[in-house]
Order: structure tokens, then sequence, then C-alpha cells
């Protein structure tokens, strides 16, 4: 049975996999960090005054008044943080972006696949579609 797991693990898709499990990882903390420290401290300062980040954004749903996020989760606090929703939501768009990007840009560099060969050739007489290996014409009768 280890011998078994051991062919399965050193598969060339396992390892591909991996690698793209730990590499989609490591993108996924660079995106993180794009829109929660480079984007959106600037877009909540134009949006909200000062407000640094979108993630400050909540609703307070137990009825007393907190300056802050972390201030209601502090005090145990039922809060509705939308603001982190937002910021989910821009990172996950910049991602698929950017997977959509390398996808083209992969597809370009492959090769594209021959065409299938053809079936049916034309009719010199009547320019009918006839299958390749026909000794007549099923429409016009004539000799191809």
């Amino acid at each position: 049975m280890l011998k078994e797991f051991k062919e399965f693990a050193m598969r060339g898709n396992v390892l591909d996999l991996a690698v793209g499990v730990i590499i989609g990882a490591a993108f996924g903390k660079i995106v993180s960090s794009l829109v929660d420290d480079i984007l959106m401290p600037p877009l909540g300062k134009l949006v909200g005054g000062n407000m640094k980040n979108f993630s400050d954004l909540f609703i307070n749903l137990s009825g007393t008044h907190y300056d802050s996020l972390a201030a209601a989760k502090a005090a145990g606090a039922a809060t509705v943080n939308y603001g982190n929703f937002i910021n989910n939501i821009i990172t996950f768009l910049i991602v698929a972006f950017a997977i959509f990007l390398v996808v083209r840009a992969v597809n370009r560099f492959m090769p594209k696949p021959p065409p299938p060969p053809a079936t049916t050739r034309d009719c010199p007489q009547c320019a009918m579609p006839i299958p390749v290996a026909a000794k007549k014409c099923g429409h016009c009768t004539s000799a191809v």
C-alpha cells in the first residue's frame, strides 16, 4: 500500500496540483494585501473621510454605540461586517481577473489542434457534398 501511495503521490498531475495550490495561496495573500493595504485606504478616504479601510464598516446589532469594529468585537457585540464583505468581493474580482489574464496568455501559446480530416468533398459536376471515397455522385450520378 505504501508503494502504491508513493506512485500516486509522484505522478506529475499530483505534484503540479500541489505546486499550484501553494502558489495560489501565496498569490491570494499578495492580492489581499494589495486590496487591504494599497487600494482600500485611498478609496476609504475618498468615500468616507476618516475611514481608512472598508473593513471598518459594520452594522451594530446590539443597540449600543461602538467607535470601531475592533471595539465592538472586544465587547462581544453582534455585528454585520459588510465592509469585510466588500473587501472580499474586490479581492475575488482581482484574483479572477488575474487568472483570466494568465489563462488567456497560456491559450495564445498553446498549439491549436489540427482540423479533423475531411469526410466529404464536392462533386465536380453538381457541387453537392459527397463522401470522400465515393466513385459516383449520389445526386447527379456522374462518375467522380
